[in-house]
């Protein structure tokens, strides 16, 4: 007997796919193409032909979006993974991001999308208390950044229930899209990479994912029925990874420094939620395989 036909795959737009984790992404979904999903890379004008759909939500409104949803006929466009934003690393406005997010939801609902997986960040709730954060945590963000990402969700927030379903990726750190990494590239030995050492002899601890487990984590997501999706949901890998793990895995030149008074050993969050949705491969927190992900993905030399 024939196995039943797959069903045809849903057209998502991806915006921000040239931003630096978007980059990473992309590459992963163009190296294992996901299942189920028919993904549309976004980029702003002028493009350089990579992207199937140029627009620039802030000054061109909702008409290119709504076209593409035109033009891809049957059900229109599935879904979209935003993940424009401006961070501290970006050129921008932080303010911009709550511009973006209002922008977003004006689109969306003048193309037609019914749902939206949106990449936020764990920086909403600030540096915690020490033990995983789970996502009924009140905010509290400690940097314009996670204040700036706090009001962006809270545009996103206010638009479910007006024919949108929207699940909010409360993101830790992405392997390679990360201050560590990042400034690891410039460590040497005159100048190695300092990493803090706390009263108990061990370095800081983070929630972490690897870019490709992302990719998949959010094409599992997006295969998902919108009523299985919460509204916020923490990412990262199952365990926290200590930071000097990460700088060992990486081959990194570093060495120990105390740790201020105003330092935190652990920011890390609680992802029993997202392992309730997605099933991890056993190496998914370990540093060695999530700089492995990075060195597969990231941009070349």
């Amino acid at each position: 007997m024939l196995p039943p036909p797959m069903p045809p795959s849903q057209p998502w737009v991806v915006t921000g796919a040239t931003g630096r984790v978007g980059r990473m992404l992309m590459r992963a979904w163009r190296m294992h193409p996901p299942l189920g999903l028919h993904l549309i890379p976004q980029q702003r004008p002028p493009g350089d032909g990579s992207a199937a759909l140029i627009w620039s939500p802030l000054a061109d409104g909702p008409a290119p979006l709504v076209a593409l949803a035109a033009r891809v006929g049957g059900g229109g466009l599935g879904g979209m993974i935003v993940l424009s934003g401006v961070t501290p690393a970006t050129p921008g406005a932080l303010t911009d991001n709550v511009a973006l997010a209002t922008a977003m939801v004006s689109a969306a609902q003048a193309a037609g999308v019914p749902r939206l997986i949106v990449a936020s960040t764990s920086a909403i709730y600030g540096a915690g208390r020490g033990v995983p954060i789970p996502e009924d945590a009140p905010p509290a963000p400690a940097n314009p950044y996670g204040m700036a990402k706090l009001a962006a969700e809270q545009v996103y927030d206010a638009a479910v229930g007006r024919g949108l379903a929207v699940c909010q990726l409360r993101i830790g750190n992405v392997a390679g899209a990360d201050v560590l990494l990042l400034n690891a590239l410039r460590a040497t030995a005159e100048r190695p990479l300092q990493l803090d050492r706390f009263a108990d002899g061990c370095g800081p601890r983070r929630s972490y994912i690897g870019p490709a487990t992302l990719a998949r984590v959010i094409a599992r997501l997006a295969n998902l029925p919108a009523a299985a999706l919460p509204g916020h949901l923490n990412i990262g890998a199952p365990a926290p990874v200590t930071m000097e793990s990460l700088a060992r895995a990486a081959g990194v030149i570093w060495q120990d420094v105390p740790a201020p008074p105003t330092a935190h050993q652990n920011i890390t969050l609680d992802c029993s939620r997202l392992s309730a949705l997605y099933d991890f491969a056993a190496d998914a927190a370990d540093p060695v395989a999530m700089v492995a992900e990075w060195h597969r993905l990231k941009d070349p030399a």
